[in-house]
């Protein structure tokens, strides 16, 4: 057992965030392989966003379980199965042709490397005290933003260096390199209660408080895609800005939004609450979000719709970790994990389905209804939100 937690606490959330981005490196970093994906297995474009969307799916369809896992067995060795068992996944993928082999093995390593997204969630819920839960949780997801960006930065060079299958190799060793981290340095501190064994996961997802604030995520979550998929969309094509501009408006907007989610961490914390920042938050996303529908409505100048554009942007990217801290405060003792496996499966399965609906309303209506549904689905999580 570890005897010094006050100091421990951070290797442990160092790993563990090191997971959380191994994790986040192929389900948020594959898309920007497409091009390639399409010319090694000759897809058409739906085709690779099919073969890319695997991973998410197979994340979508395990989390609960892993988290379940992680309440009964502890985080290492959850976090360890999965991470190596992602980069088995990814290493097939490497070595086929064949892309329904490649998209089961995608499938396959989102299914696994889930692991690493509740197990490590856990981690800082039975590490950090309540008072500094907020700001280590921040932490931990800006892992996401940062894992994603590193493929983007890596990948694309691998693939043109020795094609997608390096891309893949690249991804697996990744993995592989925060399973090593998560063997050496995760360990569970003094005391941490594990969920008894025969114990199912019913009684947490029975629980209408935990099914209420899920669903305010899901809601959250159809803004933050909206934004984050239309973002270049709408000042490249629709604006004429550059792709270059409109390329960096939305990496700005990505940093900016990194950066809120340690604010907004370090904030509940500070007055020992995350519903409250999280409304607040939830107001702002809507009203931006408003703000940015009637500015194009009315044809603003650019610079003034990108200063509107970039900030609901990373507003919109910045309250994740104030939901999965309070859906992980929620749960019984020893039942962190499974909270927060249930509260993430809501968030992907509204992303998987918000950047279509957000580009069907852009293309078939108009691009001010598109961003003024985004900003209404924050407007009914503050409602949902309001009755906690």
């Amino acid at each position: 057992m570890i005897t010094r937690p006050e100091s421990y606490r951070w290797v442990v959330l160092a790993a563990g965030a090191l997971g959380q981005g191994a994790n986040a490196s192929y389900f948020l970093g594959l898309p920007v392989l497409i091009p390639q994906l399409r010319d090694h297995f000759s897809l058409s474009l739906p085709q690779a966003g099919l073969l890319v969307g695997a991973v998410n799916l197979g994340t979508m369809l395990t989390l609960v379980l892993w988290g379940a896992s992680a309440d009964r067995f502890g985080e290492r060795p959850v976090m360890t199965i999965g991470l190596v068992a992602a980069a088995l996944c990814l290493a097939g993928a490497a070595a086929t042709d064949d892309v329904l082999v490649a998209g089961l093995a995608l499938l396959g390593a989102g299914a696994f490397g889930a692991s690493a997204n509740a197990a490590s969630g856990r981690a800082v819920m039975i590490w950090f005290p309540a008072d500094k839960r907020g700001i280590a949780m921040g932490v931990r997801q800006c892992a996401t933003p940062a894992g994603a960006a590193l493929s983007a930065l890596v990948l694309p060079l691998a693939a043109h260096s020795g094609g997608v299958p390096s891309a893949f190799l690249v991804l697996a060793g990744i993995s592989l390199v925060a399973a090593i981290a998560v063997v050496v340095w995760v360990r569970e501190p003094e005391g941490a209660v594990r969920a008894p064994k025969g114990s199912g996961a019913g009684e947490v997802l029975r629980s209408p408080r935990l099914w209420r604030l899920s669903l305010a995520s899901a809601c959250l979550v159809i803004p933050q895609f909206t934004t984050a998929a239309l973002l270049v969309e709408l000042f490249h094509e629709h604006r004429g800005v550059s792709l270059a501009v409109a390329s960096t408006l939305l990496a700005v907007a990505q940093l900016l939004g990194a950066g809120g989610r340690l604010f907004n961490g370090a904030w509940s914390d500070r007055v020992s609450s995350r519903l409250g920042p999280l409304r607040t938050v939830s107001v702002l996303i809507a009203v931006s979000l408003a703000l940015v529908a009637l500015l194009d409505w009315g044809n603003a100048a650019v610079p003034v719709l990108a200063v509107v554009a970039v900030a609901a942007t990373a507003l919109s990217l910045s309250w994740n970790g104030l939901a999965f801290t309070a859906a992980g405060e929620m749960a019984p003792e020893g039942r962190s994990g499974t909270a927060l496996g249930f509260q993430n499966t809501a968030n992907y399965l509204s992303a998987a389905i918000a950047p279509g609906i957000a580009g069907l309303l852009a293309a078939e209506v108009s691009w001010p209804a598109a961003f003024a549904v985004g900003g209404a689905a924050a407007v009914l999580s503050l409602v949902l939100l309001r009755k906690l």
